[in-house]
């Protein structure tokens, strides 16, 4: 049974920081890709940011370039999100999310596994 597992979420004000993090069990993850999503209120499901099984290579969205950063620990099964700069756009359901093989996909579809969220909420 494979699980992911986020956490970190909270409120924070604008211009803030928050860490998620994503514990991954029941397989080893050490050779997937893993990424971040996030869904807003009557808003589809969008691409954060994502990172290859080595750590070696990274993709982001445009909107969260210079300010967010992923980063893993295969040791712990692990992926962080460090969000700097926060603004309230930002708000929304933040899931986790891992695929095996070493193409770093920007669409949903393309993920086997998905975590069941944590909420970030920036005030202004």
């Amino acid at each position: 049974q494979v699980q992911l597992v986020e956490s970190g979420g909270g409120l924070v004000q604008a211009g803030g920081s928050l860490r998620l993090s994503c514990a991954a069990s029941g397989r080893t993850f050490s050779w997937d890709v893993m990424g971040w999503f996030r869904q807003a209120p009557g808003k589809e499901r969008e691409f954060v940011a994502a990172i290859s099984w080595s750590g070696g290579s990274t993709l982001y969205a445009d909107s969260v370039k210079g300010r967010f950063t992923i980063s893993r620990d295969n040791a712990k099964n692990m992926a962080s999100l460090q969000m700097n700069s926060l603004k309230t756009e930002d708000t929304a359901v933040y899931f986790c999310a891992a695929k095996f093989g070493r193409v770093i996909p920007r669409v949903t579809t393309a993920y086997d596994y998905w975590g069941q969220g944590t909420q970030v909420t920036v005030s202004s």
